[in-house]
């Protein structure tokens, strides 16, 4: 995998900034301070801006509202761009029923059983809103939050820091979490995600990012013909409203054993029984590296028709692959088409779901003192 990573990365440092050459010196130079436009107001009057960060033929447009990562501009193998990452067109379609495209995730990514933990003695009773389990932070998440936005260049690099004070009760999470989470798009095709975050008490965090990614193209159909691979020996299996059930089960012989690329679409339809739980694939995979300090190469996604591929590195003990279950036609997206199962799919990296409720997990638990960071790269390239 670390050979095929150097193919994908030294594609984005060379061939993507030559492809860039024709699309404007934005997109060459990488060196001017990002841009900045305003893109709505919240209800309560507050504006919404979307910011653009380009490096290495990829142009990035954030929202100020959410962390939301609107749109992702990447060559393909031809050098044309199209926009890889699921999103809306206006502030509206973001405020409506999303299933978090784009979005920073916290304070708790993933799902929480029953919405309930215990912490030092004390039981914690968080927003439950999905089914009987909390999830990604509760009914008003970060990914619901307007966040402070500080653009920075450094060197040929460009990025935002956003910064986030989540108030102590908020969503039922004990403690002021005080978060930033820095983007940064290099002049080689690299997004980088830095997440920072200090307590005055205890607490769960977990963040991470909820891109949906297509690397066709947004609108363009489904990823099943995308090939994956995954550096993991292991994942947690769920039960019905996909809690896992503490287990790490081998991937050898079933249809999560993506330890060698193959097409997305080849296993969606198993009759395994975790598949059914999820209606295809929205599982943890356990990473065989499991946490490090400096971010590890742990996937790979390649889309054949266009070329595109991207590599996953990361700090993080474990990667959540959702293949987009849960789209069911009613959302436009900004191209103005329909977004149905399996239009997009997310690598979201991150601890393990549920780990306040499971002590054998990787501990999630952040006390005062101490400095949660963690870090993801996103690398694109073409083949």
């Amino acid at each position: 995998m670390e050979t095929r990573r150097r193919t994908v990365l030294a594609a984005a440092a060379a061939g993507l900034t030559a492809a860039a050459a024709g699309t404007g010196a934005a997109h060459a130079s990488g060196s001017r301070t990002p841009a900045r436009e305003r893109f709505g107001r919240m209800p309560d009057g507050t504006e919404v801006h979307r910011w653009t960060l380009t490096g290495g033929g990829v142009r990035m447009k954030v929202l100020s509202y959410g962390g939301i990562v609107q749109s992702l501009e990447v060559p393909d193998r031809h050098g044309e761009s199209a926009n890889v990452s699921l999103g809306f067109a206006d502030l509206d379609g973001y405020l409506g029923e999303s299933p978090y495209l784009g979005a920073l995730i916290g304070r708790y990514g993933n799902r929480i059983a029953k919405g309930r933990f215990t912490l030092d003695g004390t039981e914690h009773q968080l927003s439950v809103n999905d089914g009987p389990n909390s999830l990604h932070g509760g009914e008003r998440g970060f990914d619901k939050r307007v966040w402070d936005v500080e653009p920075f260049t450094r060197g040929t690099d460009q990025g935002l820091v956003l910064s986030y004070v989540s108030a102590d009760g908020e969503m039922g999470y004990p403690g002021t979490l005080r978060t930033r989470v820095t983007y940064t798009l290099s002049a080689a095709g690299e997004w980088r995600i830095d997440y920072a975050a200090t307590t005055d008490r205890a607490t769960p965090v977990n963040l991470t990012s909820h891109v949906y990614f297509n690397l066709a193209g947004e609108g363009s159909g489904s990823v099943y013909d995308h090939r994956l691979s995954l550096a993991a020996s292991r994942y947690t299996p769920v039960d019905g409203t996909l809690i896992p059930t503490g287990e790490l089960a081998p991937v050898s012989g079933t249809p999560f054993d993506f330890r060698r690329a193959k097409a997305i679409g080849s296993d969606i339809r198993s009759d395994h029984p975790q598949m059914l739980h999820g209606q295809g694939f929205d599982h943890n995979w356990a990473l065989d590296k499991g946490g490090s300090a400096r971010p590890a190469p742990v996937a790979e996604l390649y889309e054949p028709r266009s070329g595109r591929a991207m590599s996953v590195a990361t700090t993080e003990p474990g990667l959540q692959f959702y293949s987009g279950n849960f789209l069911d036609g009613t959302l436009v997206g900004s191209s103005g088409r329909t977004y149905r199962q399996g239009d997009g799919l997310c690598l979201e990296t991150q601890h393990f779901p549920d780990s306040p409720n499971q002590p054998a997990f990787p501990s999630t638990i952040l006390r005062p003192g101490e400095t949660y960071r963690s870090t993801t790269v996103y690398g694109f390239g073409t083949r």
